[in-house]
């Protein structure tokens, strides 16, 4: 091969792999679809595994991929403090490139969390060459791709009940993220250039346990622009310009909310966590309150608590945290099936080539084929103990376990 059809097809290869990046929590449509092709179906701890790297400290944040690195949250724990740090690995042979410190112990404190928490849980967000990581209560920073700390935010903080776990989202030069704690949970958004406030709003609810953990989902509706933001007893819609409120819808005491909103059909797919979880369809276009008037279903037989779900055509499909998987009718809310898949389960599941992914906390990974009959196509156990969710990028699954982080299937460019 000469050097310059080398350079061609190595070209074509890194812009193909490159096209389809995971750059957040949920990918890059923030409901957990990818483009990807070639997506491996088997795998164990040495069967199709093209690397796997020893993780330092310890973190349920899920991995970022973006052109060619790995991006990944953790902490490691010195006396009674916390070093919070930003990872960054090849994506081709799984060597750590950079591991930089964002809080040092002086700053945080490693407070009680629950034991399915961790003190790095939410997802690193990479745009135009930032990398933006949050540690809830802890800080908020964003980095260049080098590993340089570019701006810290930690003046924000709040009473955490089990710790922190919702992820940032980017909207009209703002990284948004809510901040449910134990009493007065706000909604805030952050200049993604300098990581100053830009608003700041109360987080309205009766409910009388304050605290969730989710991450928000921007849509838009009538072209208007949303940020769609669920938290204890309410989902609220605001504005991205100041944070006011567009519409809400309340569920009562629905408390702890995990999972991420998924859209479609003009369609809100909401959970509404503890102590009895709920799926509720709520109509986008609404002002004011509208819990009377644009809930179009509800579902509670096998809802999920923490797992997020998937909208893929007409069906929406979810897994609860005891391992019972369902496929509904997204517009009637209507039960194709539901089918025990085994374990307990804090991931969310993604979707590939017609597939569904699950992988439930003990490291057991289960793919399944679209459709409203059920179809399990391969179970796969890493023997490791996982809550994060698969991200997919370049062919290739990667998977965080307790200490571990795998690259499954695509081995990268050889010639």
């Amino acid at each position: 091969m000469t050097t310059l059809v080398r350079a061609l097809v190595l070209a074509t290869l890194i812009n193909t792999a490159f096209a389809t990046d995971w750059p957040q929590f949920r990918g890059p449509t923030h409901q957990g679809h990818s483009t990807d092709r070639n997506i491996p179906t088997e795998w164990g701890p040495d069967k199709n595994v093209a690397w796997k790297t020893e993780i330092p400290g310890g973190g349920w944040s899920s991995p970022s991929v973006v052109q060619g690195k790995v991006y990944l949250t953790t902490a490691i724990k010195e006396g009674d403090g916390l070093s919070l740090r930003a990872l960054c690995l090849n994506a081709a042979t799984g060597k750590i490139l950079w591991n930089t410190e964002v809080f040092g112990p002086a700053e945080a404190q490693a407070s009680y969390i629950h034991n399915k928490n961790s003190h790095a849980s939410p997802t690193p967000l990479i745009e135009n060459g930032k990398v933006y990581v949050h540690f809830g209560h802890q800080g908020t920073a964003c980095l260049d791709t080098s590993g340089k700390v570019l701006w810290r935010q930690n003046k924000l903080r709040y009473p955490p009940v089990h710790g922190s776990g919702g992820s940032p989202v980017l909207v009209d030069g703002k990284l948004v993220y809510s901040a449910d704690g134990g009493s007065d949970p706000f909604i805030v958004a952050l200049d993604q250039n300098t990581g100053e406030v830009a608003w700041k709003v109360p987080r309205n609810t009766d409910a009388k346990s304050k605290f969730s953990f989710t991450t928000p989902l921007v849509i838009e509706v009538n072209g208007q622009t949303q940020i769609i933001s669920p938290g204890s007893g309410v989902v609220s819609a605001l504005n991205p310009k100041d944070g006011s409120e567009i519409w809400r819808a309340r569920y009562g005491e629905g408390y702890s909310v995990i999972p991420r909103p998924v859209y479609g059909h003009g369609l809100l797919f909401i959970g509404t966590g503890y102590d009895r979880p709920t799926v509720l369809a709520v109509k986008a276009d609404g002002k004011g309150d509208v819990t009377d008037t644009h809930i179009a279903w509800t579902l509670t037989r096998s809802a999920p608590n923490t797992p997020s779900m998937l909208l893929i055509g007409d069906e929406l499909y979810m897994v609860s945290d005891a391992g019972i998987a369902s496929c509904v009718d997204a517009k009637t809310g209507k039960v194709h099936w539901q089918e025990r898949i085994g374990g307990n389960f804090s991931a969310s599941p993604v979707f590939a080539e017609g597939r569904i992914y699950f992988q439930n906390e003990e490291g057991v990974g289960t793919v399944i084929k679209v459709g409203k009959t059920f179809e399990k196509i391969a179970t796969n156990d890493l023997k490791e103990r996982t809550l994060s969710s698969y991200a997919i990028a370049d062919s290739a699954i990667y998977i965080r376990t307790a200490e571990r982080l795998y690259k499954v299937g695509d081995r990268g460019i050889v010639f």
